[in-house]
C-alpha cells in the first residue's frame, strides 16, 4: 500500500530523488542554457521540469525522444562515479548568489525567505540544487540497471496555465533490473486497460472539442454503466435511510457567498453570468443547496439524523493541463449526500459511511485502499480554514477516536482538510496498481452556522447540527474510468452494457435468435440478436471485442429443441442448455451482482 509519509522516508524515495538530481545534471551538460524547475520523486518514479529557452530564431526549444538515451547514458556515468550528496544550510542571500541564473529557483527562494523557513542545498559533483532532501549517500547507491527515462511532456510552472510551459522528463528507478522489468510489464498492461482507449473501443464515452475539453459525452453503453451505478447507490442508500433530492445547475452569487465558497473557490468555478441585475454561477458543489433544503422548515431532534442524497451534476474549471479522460473532467456527477445530525450521532453516522465504503470495496473487488484523515493547518486559520481552532481540534479528535474505536486503519495528513472541517479521503488502487482518489467523508462544523441551521433539542433549546458530507462512489466519471481499467472492460454481468448476444449460425435461425433475445429482454436482460450476414466466427469475434459476457449460439438443432449453446466471454462453453435454465442463471447473476461469470 502506497502511503506518502512512509514512502518519503523510504530508501526507494531517496534513490529516486537523487536520480532526479542526476537527471538535472545531465540536462545542464546537454543544454547549458536550461533553467531548472522542480524535480520530485512520485509514486512510481520521478520527474524534473526544465525551461530550455529559445533558439537563435526565437523558437522555444524542446527535448526530443532521441535525447532520452543520451541523457540516460550520461546519468549512468554519473552513477558509476559515486559522487557524495552533500547537504548545506545557507542564507537567502548566499543561495540567491549561487543560483542567480535560475529564475524559477529564485522564485522559490523568495517564498521560503518570506516564510522564514530554513533554506538548504544539496550538492554532488558539479551540480547544486535548492532542496530539502532526503537523498541516498552517493550517486552510486542508484542501481543503474534499475533506471530508465520514460517520456517527455509539457507542464506549466507551478501547475498554472498562465505561467510558462516547461519541459518535463519522467523517469523511473527501482532497486534492481528485475523490479524495473516488472514495473515496465505493469505499464504495458496499463496501456491495454487505459480507459480512454477502451472507452472508445467499447463505445462508452467520447470527448469532442466543439463541446469542450473535460466535458464527456456518454454513449448508450456508457449511460448504462451510469444508470447501474445510480441504481446500486439508490438501493444501498434506501437501506441506510437516505432520502433523495434534486437541485438546479445554477444559483445566485449570494448563495456561494453565504456558504463561503466565494471568493475562495472562484478560480475553480466557471465565470459569472449576469441576468436581470443578478449574478449566477454554475454550481461547483451541491452542499449549499442541501443546506437550503434543510433550512426550509423547522427541525426537531426527532428528525435527526436527516440524510439528503443526490446524484448532482456540478461544474469545476479544472486546469486544462490536468484534464485526463474521465479521471479529471469539468462536468462531474457526484454520488453526493449530506447528513445532518446531533453531536451524539456523529460516531454512528460517520461509521455508517465508512461501512458503506467497505461494502462497495467488497462488491467491486477493491482489495487495496487507504483512508486518510485530512486535517487543518493551524497557521492557516482564517485564510484557508474556518477560524475556530478549538472546533478543528474537536472535530479531528472525533474522527480519530471513531476510526480507532472501530479498528479502521488510517493515516493522517496535515493541511489537506476542507475549509469547513476535517475529512477522511479514500485512495484506492485498481487491479493493475493505478491509484485513484475515490471518495470522501467530511465532518463539517463550519458551514451550518453560516446558514443558521438549527434543530430543537430534547430540552426545547435551539442547537446547531453537524453536517457530514459524503460521496462513497465519488464522481460517476472518475469511478467509471476506474471500473473500465479495473476490469479491463470485462465488466461483471450485472454491470455489462450488453449482457447477452444471440448469434445464429445461419440466416435460417434469425427468427429463433430474435425470439430468444426478445424473451431475455422481457425478463430484464440486456440482450440483442446479431442478424448481420457475417459468418458465425466473425460474429463471435465481434462479440468478444465488445467483451459481451454471454454469447448464445443457435443453429438448427437449438431452434428445433428450444435450447441454446452458451459460450462465455472466458471461453468456457455449455451446449444444449434450455432457454429457461439460461434465463434463470443470468437473472441470478444480475440480482446477486455476482462478479463471476
Amino acid at each position: 500500500m502506497f502511503e506518502q509519509e512512509n514512502y518519503e522516508q523510504s530508501h526507494l524515495y531517496k534513490l529516486r530523488h537523487t536520480a532526479a538530481h542526476v537527471l538535472a545534471q545531465a540536462v545542464l551538460e546537454l543544454y547549458p542554457q536550461a533553467k531548472l524547475g522542480i524535480g520530485p520523486p512520485i509514486a512510481d518514479g520521478f520527474y524534473y521540469d526544465f525551461d530550455l529557452g529559445v533558439d537563435g530564431n526565437g523558437r522555444s526549444q524542446t527535448f526530443h525522444p532521441d535525447d532520452l538515451p543520451k541523457l540516460e547514458k550520461r546519468m549512468r556515468q554519473i552513477i558509476v562515479e559515486k559522487h557524495p550528496l552533500v547537504y548545506e544550510e545557507v542564507s537567502a542571500k548566499e543561495v540567491r548568489q549561487r543560483l542567480a541564473d535560475q529564475p524559477y529557483k529564485l522564485e522559490l527562494i523568495d517564498e521560503l525567505a518570506a516564510k522564514g523557513e530554513q533554506i538548504s542545498l544539496y550538492r554532488h559533483d558539479s551540480f547544486v540544487d535548492l532542496c530539502r532532501g532526503p537523498h541516498v549517500a552517493d550517486t552510486g547507491k542508484i542501481p543503474a540497471a534499475g533506471l530508465k527515462l520514460m517520456s517527455i511532456a509539457g507542464a506549466y510552472w507551478r501547475g498554472d496555465e498562465k505561467r510558462p510551459q516547461l519541459q518535463r522528463i519522467y523517469g523511473t528507478a527501482w532497486p534492481s533490473k528485475k523490479a524495473l522489468k516488472n514495473h515496465l510489464a505493469m505499464l504495458e498492461e496499463a496501456k491495454k486497460r487505459d480507459h480512454r482507449r477502451l472507452g472508445r473501443e467499447l463505445e462508452i464515452f467520447i470527448l469532442d472539442e466543439d463541446v469542450g475539453p473535460g466535458l464527456p459525452l456518454w454513449l448508450p453503453n456508457g449511460n448504462i454503466l451510469r444508470e447501474e451505478c445510480v441504481k446500486l447507490a439508490n438501493e444501498m442508500e434506501d437501506k441506510a435511510g437516505y432520502v433523495r433530492v434534486a437541485t438546479p445547475h445554477i444559483a445566485k452569487e449570494s448563495l456561494y457567498l453565504q456558504s463561503g465558497h466565494l471568493p475562495y473557490y472562484e478560480d475553480e468555478m466557471y465565470p459569472v453570468m449576469e441576468r436581470d441585475g443578478s449574478k449566477y454561477y454554475l454550481k461547483p458543489m451541491n452542499c449549499p443547496f442541501h443546506h437550503k433544503i434543510y433550512a426550509s422548515k423547522p427541525r426537531s431532534y426527532r428528525d435527526l439524523p436527516l440524510r439528503l442524497s443526490e446524484y448532482g451534476m456540478v461544474y469545476r474549471y479544472e486546469q486544462s493541463g490536468t484534464l485526463m479522460g474521465l479521471l479529471r473532467v469539468r462536468s462531474i456527477e457526484q454520488n453526493d449526500a449530506h447528513i445532518y445530525c446531533a453531536e451524539s450521532q456523529i460516531e454512528d453516522e460517520f461509521m455508517g459511511v465508512v461501512d458503506l465504503y467497505r461494502s462497495y470495496f467488497d462488491l467491486f473487488g477493491i482489495e487495496k485502499y487507504v483512508m486518510r484523515l485530512s486535517k487543518h493547518s493551524p497557521d492557516k486559520l482564517g485564510v484557508k480554514y474556518v477560524d475556530n481552532g478549538r472546533m478543528w481540534l474537536k472535530a479531528e479528535r472525533i474522527i480519530r477516536e471513531t476510526m480507532l474505536k472501530y479498528d479502521v486503519p488510517f493515516v493522517e495528513a496535515e493541511d489537506e482538510a476542507a475549509f469547513y472541517g476535517p475529512k477522511i479521503d479514500v485512495q484506492i488502487w485498481s487491479a493493475i496498481g493505478r491509484e485513484f482518489s475515490l471518495a470522501t467523508n467530511q465532518l463539517d462544523f463550519g458551514v451550518p452556522p453560516r446558514f443558521d441551521l438549527t434543530f430543537t433539542n430534547a430540552q426545547g433549546e435551539l442547537e446547531t447540527p453537524w453536517c457530514i458530507h459524503r460521496a462513497p462512489l465519488g464522481a460517476h466519471e472518475r469511478f467509471i474510468g476506474f471500473l473500465i481499467e479495473h476490469y479491463a472492460g470485462n465488466f461483471p454481468v450485472w454491470l455489462a452494457p450488453e449482457q447477452v448476444r444471440v448469434i445464429p449460425i445461419t440466416d435460417g435461425q434469425n427468427e429463433y435468435a430474435q425470439q430468444v433475445a426478445a424473451q431475455l429482454k422481457a425478463a430484464g436482460v440486456r440482450a440483442q440478436a446479431m442478424l448481420e450476414s457475417d459468418r458465425m466466427q466473425a460474429k463471435i469475434r465481434a462479440a468478444q471485442q465488445m467483451k459481451v459476457p454471454y454469447m448464445l449460439i443457435v443453429g438448427e438443432q437449438e431452434a428445433a429443441a428450444g435450447t441454446v449453446s452458451l459460450r462465455k466471454r472466458d471461453g468456457s462453453r455449455q451446449n444444449g442448455l434450455s432457454l429457461s435454465a439460461f434465463e434463470a442463471i443470468v437473472l441470478d447473476k444480475i440480482a446477486q451482482r455476482d462478479a463471476v461469470l
